[in-house]
């Protein structure tokens, strides 16, 4: 900020027309003044100090009141920083409310929730009670009723007695003794109905009781409920005003954000930080191995720090993390960061080590990062590289294969090149074509940097969604039977699913202990089979993610595995040279199927339920997967394969070789159709 300058004696000041000379020069010249003695008989000496002595005092009060007009005199606007600066606090200051409303109708929304937990409770309680209760009333029901058709049964014995007591009070000449038993009968059958009658008074009461306690019960739950109901609807409202509050909270401090940035005030910690610690330090500081016990996966976990503490305390000049990329330490065994890494870091440090506005601080970094582009293929390849997917397209045509950075699209009947889809990881894993085969998804990834699944567009290779990016590579996909829905597995352990329009995560199943390299979906679409290298295929719910089964038969890593046609049974490869047809209501094994000379890498089934197969022993393999039978192979390659596809309606089927070739053969006879090497 400017402020005008003050002038001490060296320029003259105007007033009232008469040039005055500076304040200093008038000094210096009074103080001559003062060593020369006047002459007594000199009047106009005298009177000429005196004017000169007034015109300095004139002149010092001018000055002085200069000054003082200088000093009220408004400072220049403020710099273009400044105003931004004071528009960041103005609307950190106006967002601040807002932000205590969204704690405050969160924290309500809490304790509402735990009320709303506790009164379910008491509702879950009474429910059982009022079941006993009504149980209660049922047993007393039935005890009455057997107790009221004794009290029947005596009464009517009692009639008879006492008809029995008058044939023997005629007949008393005659059998004196018969009559006194008759009556001793009678008596005693009268004291069995008033006993009767009495256990039937008392249960009717019970009953009663039961009944009335029944009533109470019941109008208590129907209170329940509607408690419950009003408090979901204020939970609800308390949720919705919380989100609104934040929602303009976070407005307020994304702004703030923009403005500090276009002054230098700013490091975005999404997208300028977070890329370079994925890219330069995540291989060595992740959860499963994390050097010095500091784990860079998030934000939390990067400010927590390490085994040494926090790492980013004080300044550039004090954090541990900047000291140990200045010297070189990090990364270890590596290049050293850029210069302009090395600054970025340090200003973001400067500045607070902040993360940027409505992030989550345990989101892992490649989730918060911009999606970048991926490089671009090469125009050529020099070498071949192996096949490890394919796919047809739904008429036929079109023959997907794995490429570097790319999909390789081909012309099913000629093996000539058709198009390139870009903008991949370095290598394709898994394919899959939509039903009208407009749209292919995408399984890719840099091994231990990035794992990706997206949807491109057939017919010019356009990207149409960007669905997971996470931080090692993706090993499949599958749209569901109806299309609605996309599943996809990784090296990350973890089964996802997605709405196949929107791009939504609907479900994120971690049962796996290892990589998770194949997933499958039953005929109906509730259920999903994988294959992992933790040994075992499993059943899930594909609307919960609840785990419905596991089967554990192979012993060693599991390839790949599908539903049958009727989906009542898996058909699960692998290491172990089987494959192997087993239950889903119990996962026990129904039968397996030999002749492998090698692990079992891939297959493809059928809707007829044959099933095509490729090994690591170079060949691809047909059968019948009811009931085992070889019906063909398929020999020829030079190499492992690890990849084949089958178009039923032509009858054709493909398989990929890690010697970069792709041969398509007829299904039915095994009759070579053609072969290339997948090589731009």
């Amino acid at each position: 900020m400017s402020y005008p300058a003050r002038v001490w004696g060296k320029q003259s000041e105007q007033q009232g027309g008469l040039t005055l000379p500076a304040v200093g020069t008038i000094l210096t010249d009074t103080n001559r003044l003062r060593l020369i003695r006047p002459r007594p008989h000199f009047q106009s000496s005298i009177v000429t100090r005196h004017m000169l002595t007034r015109l300095l005092i004139t002149v010092c009060a001018f000055a002085v009141s200069t000054s003082l007009v200088a000093d009220d005199t408004p400072s220049a606007e403020p710099s273009a920083k400044e105003q931004a600066l004071q528009e960041v606090q103005r609307l950190r200051q106006e967002a601040a409310p807002f932000q205590q409303q969204s704690q405050t109708s969160r924290e309500q929304g809490t304790q509402l929730q735990n009320q709303l937990l506790e009164l379910q409770q008491m509702l879950l309680k009474t429910e059982r009670e009022l079941q006993a209760t009504k149980k209660s009333l049922e047993e007393a029901q039935a005890k009455l009723k057997t107790e009221q058709e004794a009290a029947t049964k005596a009464d009517e014995v009692k009639k008879q007695a006492d008809q029995a007591y008058a044939d023997a009070q005629k007949a008393l000449a005659e059998a004196q003794k018969n009559s006194e038993a008759a009556k001793a009968a009678a008596d005693a059958e009268a004291t069995k109905l008033a006993d009767a009658q009495k256990l039937v008074q008392t249960s009717t009461e019970a009953v009663g009781g039961l009944q009335t306690k029944s009533n109470q019960t019941t109008a208590m739950l129907d209170a329940s409920k509607k408690q419950i109901e009003q408090a979901q609807a204020q939970q609800m409202n308390l949720l919705a005003a919380a989100d609104t509050a934040y929602a303009e909270w976070l407005k307020r401090e994304q702004a703030a954000e923009q403005l500090l940035k276009s002054v230098g005030e700013w490091v975005s910690f999404a997208a300028e930080v977070a890329p370079v610690f994925q890219e330069r330090c995540l291989a060595c500081h992740n959860a499963r191995t994390a050097k010095g016990r500091y784990n860079m996966e998030n934000y939390a976990a990067i400010v927590k720090g390490g085994e040494s503490g926090p790492v980013l305390e004080g300044n550039s000049n004090d954090a541990l993390l900047c000291i140990m990329i200045a010297d070189g330490s990090m990364p270890k065994e590596a290049d050293p960061l850029t210069p302009e890494q090395q600054a970025l870091i340090n200003r973001w440090v400067n500045l607070g080590s902040k993360l940027d506005a409505g992030l989550d601080p345990g989101a892992p970094l490649i989730q918060i990062m911009p999606k970048f582009p991926q490089p671009a293929p090469p125009e050529t390849y020099r070498v071949p590289i192996p096949v490890t997917a394919l796919a047809f397209s739904p008429d036929g045509n079109l023959l997907a294969s794995s490429g570097y950075h790319e999909v390789l699209l081909w012309s099913a009947e000629n093996g000539q090149l058709v198009r390139r889809i870009t903008n991949v990881a370095e290598r394709v894993y898994g394919l899959e074509f939509t039903a009208d085969g407009a749209r292919l998804a995408v399984a890719a990834g840099t091994p231990g940097r990035i794992g990706e699944v997206k949807i491109f567009q057939v017919a010019d290779g356009t990207l149409l969604a960007n669905m997971v990016a996470t931080d090692d590579a993706m090993f499949d996909v599958a749209f569901s039977p109806d299309g609605n829905r996309l599943a996809a597995c990784g090296a990350d352990r973890s089964i996802r699913i997605f709405d196949a329009t929107s791009g939504e995560q609907q479900q994120l199943i971690e049962d796996h202990a290892d990589w998770v390299v194949s997933i499958a979906w039953s005929p109906d679409g509730t259920k999903l089979v994988s294959a992992s290298r933790d040994k075992t295929s499993k059943i899930f719910d594909a609307n919960t993610g609840d785990a419905l089964g596991t089967f554990n038969g192979h012993g060693e890593v599991v390839s790949t595995a599908a539903f049958l046609a009727d989906g009542s049974q898996v058909i699960s490869g692998g290491r172990d040279k089987q494959l192997r047809v087993w239950n889903v209501a119990d996962t026990k094994e129904v039968r397996k199927i030999g002749g492998f000379g090698d692990e079992i890498t891939h297959f493809v089934l059928l809707p007829d339920n044959r099933v095509v197969s490729v090994s690591a022993d170079k060949n691809a393999r047909l059968h019948n997967a009811a009931d085992g039978k070889a019906l063909q192979t398929y020999s020829g390659h030079n190499d492992w394969l690890h990849s084949a596809a089958v178009h039923p309606g032509t009858g054709k089927v493909a398989t990929g070789c890690y010697d970069g070739e792709i041969r398509t053969w007829k299904l039915d006879d095994a009759a070579v159709i053609s072969n290339w090497i997948a090589k731009p």
